[in-house]
């Protein structure tokens, strides 16, 4: 299918260019160089592109990064005349590319020297509304913004739930540095299938998924090929990392929907309570993969530092394991509680005397607090060969000393979340022993006044939104 975009400016150009298009997803174009400045605005103006340049009819195609650049196709320059001319004109045509070829159509062997050649991937885009900060300094509001059409790889789903993990405070204000504003937070995501791209076999229309922290990776590094994407340095998280898509970056999970590559998608129980699931994608794995990976079983006493969001899943998961479970808190009034989840004893770190009588005696400590506090106190607790494991993320530096670890050669490590393989072995593991998160569910209109009452440890255990209440957001 071919379209003559001949004499026409570049408003009409893009109208037109957009009806041939439709819902399309790749066209092949090949512009005269007269054309190449016109074409570069057009395309500044109406679309996000992701642009493969091909010069002088190479098979191997280059990404290449937005603001793009084109190169000629001049077969002795190799594609390396990067200049562009100062003339605009018209587009000369514009051809579908081949479905039948699976996206691997081969350009024409010739070209006339003055002839600019290349692939266009167009993501095709639709509505969608959540909840986003513009600043550091300021709150959530509503926000409309789009995202990409399934490809032939995705699944789209229809958020039902999403936890609110701290991070997303970390995010939303700016304190681990490096926030791209507006920033719509959320990685602990809930949901129904709602379309599928045609590669995809393990998820249809109407399945219940799920999206943790991550929704890309290369796929090629020594982690990624050991399972432990979540290690690999190119990772793409569910929000805040850039968006090959969009030429953006990745907006979470405060929102209608989300469309994730179907390799990063989840498949939960519905043995489980959907919303009490969604912590699961985040403080879920986060507790259970140090404690699978440090081998914690029923031989093992192991102590859990913090009674909150993350807390709660640890002492619930060691418990699970078989370990003899140890909660460590500076409230009082949480003892109940931790006994209820599953700590076999309740020590209060303020308490010096009852810290002694657990010195020397653990195998494992899991830190979970994101607050600053003395680790060296933790440390004395451990065995010989002990292993305290922080998952919190405090926002100082924390003052070690070394003597404790050498004289017992004790170490000290962190841990983030987990591969994909382990994250859903975590869901399946949860499911069979009908393992949740404590939650309260909350309206998205009231998430500023969550992110206060966390700080303020005002929740147990873990706040969700039901994504019922966002209003008007296109499916």
């Amino acid at each position: 299918m071919t379209a003559s975009l001949s004499n026409q400016t570049i408003v009409t150009t893009a109208a037109l260019m957009t009806q041939t298009l439709g819902n399309g997803k790749i066209c092949y174009v090949e512009i005269s160089a007269s054309d190449v400045h016109h074409a570069a605005q057009f395309y500044e103006k109406v679309f996000s592109w992701r642009i493969r340049q091909c010069g002088g009819g190479r098979k191997k195609l280059t990404s290449v990064p937005w603001p793009v650049t084109f190169a000629m196709a001049n077969p002795s320059t190799g594609g390396s005349d990067r200049s562009l001319p100062a003339a605009a004109g018209p587009l000369s045509s514009l051809a579908r590319r081949n479905p039948a070829t699976a996206g691997r159509r081969r350009l024409p062997s010739a070209f006339l020297l003055s002839t600019f050649s290349f692939l266009l991937q167009i993501d095709a885009m639709f509505a969608t509304k959540g909840y986003a900060t513009h600043g550091a300094d300021q709150p959530l509001k509503p926000f409309s913004f789009e995202r990409r059409d399934p490809m032939p790889r995705d699944v789209q789903i229809e958020i039902l739930f999403c936890g609110i993990c701290h991070t997303d405070i970390h995010f939303a204000r700016n304190e681990l540095a490096g926030t791209i504003y507006p920033c719509v937070p959320g990685h602990e995501i809930v949901g129904r299938v709602v379309k599928v791209g045609r590669e995809v076999k393990k998820f249809k229309e109407g399945d219940l998924a799920a999206v943790g922290c991550l929704v890309d990776t290369c796929r090629t590094c020594p982690s990624c090929e050991e399972g432990l994407e979540q290690f690999c340095d190119e990772k793409v998280l569910t929000y805040n990392s850039p968006d090959k898509h969009t030429g953006g970056v990745t907006y979470g999970g405060y929102s209608a929907s989300i469309v994730v590559d179907h390799d990063f998608v989840l498949r939960i129980s519905n043995k489980l309570d959907l919303a009490a699931t969604a912590p699961l994608l985040c403080a879920g794995i986060t507790t259970y993969s140090p404690l699978r990976h440090w081998n914690v079983t029923k031989e093992k006493k192991v102590g859990v530092v913090g009674l909150g969001g993350l807390g709660h899943m640890a002492v619930k998961i060691a418990n699970a394991f078989g370990a003899e479970v140890v909660l460590f808190t500076t409230s009082p009034g949480k003892t109940a509680d931790a006994k209820r989840l599953g700590a076999h004893d309740v020590v209060l770190s303020r308490d010096e005397e009852a810290m002694k009588k657990h010195a020397k005696s653990l195998d494992f400590i899991i830190d979970t607090v994101s607050a600053n506090h003395d680790l060296n106190a933790y440390l004395e607790l451990l065995k010989r060969d002990g292993t305290l494991t922080l998952v919190g993320l405090p926002p100082e530096p924390a003052p070690v000393a070394v003597f404790p670890l050498i004289l017992y050669r004790r170490s000290l490590a962190g841990s983030l979340i987990g591969g994909l393989a382990e994250t859903q072995e975590m869901l399946d593991f949860c499911a069979e022993r009908g393992i949740a998160a404590d939650i309260e569910v909350i309206a998205i209109d009231k998430i500023n006044e969550a992110y206060e009452r966390m700080l303020k440890s005002d929740v147990k255990y873990r706040f969700v939104i039901d994504m019922a209440t966002l209003k008007g957001g296109d499916i």
